[in-house]
């Protein structure tokens, strides 16, 4: 962790400590910034909706990671790598302790579909070149209410931001992809079927209300309960005629996928 570069996993303090002395590309800059402003800011005073990010990011307990490109094989060899080490580190961190990574902003305008595109495409190479099983008792059909992206053995919740939302501003990025991903233990305590998890579903939904001016989407749901999907809720859609109408990752049991890279050894 901390090694020098940007496509590794970096701490708070000594990404903003590389920030300052400038050791970061301008890109990465911009969209860590973006993003701490958002989490600590607020929207015509309303806060940002989940209460949960404002406070890993006041408090310290996130990690981050840059990636140079949505597509790139080596660039997202990387993000796999980062991805496995945070998984090995992260129990130990903190009990709030998300990965954040921040893509490389594309060269050109891009569609809400093709940002649906790129999500998945990166979500299914991290499968495809998981050294994992995936986990028996996680389904692999996405149409099932327990089924979650899972890598390196752990279920997870990767939500995005993106430049394609108009209205949901806390979904909102302007520089590109941001995608953060959590392992489903930092929810322990906090599922739909305990009193704090309802609580704090409420809680978040009037302010994303409050923030955003517009009512929560209607994907927005909760793992396990029946009627609830997970995947579209990775991305949101803003415009439905763009957005997938079924799950486009397709998941086997079969590992390892592909042979070993140079990457692994």
């Amino acid at each position: 962790m901390n090694e020098s570069g940007h496509q590794v996993l970096m701490e708070q303090d000594v990404l903003r400590r590389r920030l300052d002395d400038g050791d970061l590309p301008d890109w990465a800059r911009k969209h860590y910034e973006t993003f701490r402003e958002t989490m600590l800011g607020d929207r015509d005073g309303a806060p940002f909706p989940c209460y949960f990010g404002i406070e890993s990011e006041r408090n310290g307990d996130a990690l981050y990671t840059f990636v140079d490109s949505m597509t790139d094989k080596d660039a997202l060899l990387a993000l796999r790598d980062t991805l496995l080490e945070y998984l090995d580190v992260y129990p130990d961190y903190s009990e709030a302790c998300s990965l954040v990574a921040f893509f490389r902003p594309p060269e050109e305008d891009l569609s809400e579909a093709d940002y649906h595109e790129h999500l998945w495409h990166v979500l299914q190479f991290l499968h495809v070149n998981d050294p994992e099983p995936w986990p028996a008792d996680i389904p692999t059909d996405p149409d099932d209410p327990k089924w979650e992206f899972s890598f390196g053995g752990e279920p997870m919740f990767p939500t995005t931001r993106a430049p394609f939302y108009d209205e949901r501003v806390s979904r909102y990025c302007p520089w590109g992809l941001e995608i953060t991903f959590q392992p489903r233990a930092l929810f322990d305590g906090i599922t739909a079927d305990t009193e704090a998890g309802q609580k704090a579903r409420e809680v978040i939904q009037n302010r994303i209300e409050e923030y955003d001016g517009v009512c929560p989407h209607a994907d927005l749901g909760d793992w396990g309960v029946e009627g609830d999907r997970e995947w579209p809720q990775y991305m949101f859609s803003s415009d439905e005629s763009q957005a997938p109408d079924e799950c486009p990752i397709r998941i086997t049991r079969e590992h390892p996928k592909v042979p070993m890279t140079p990457a692994d050894d």
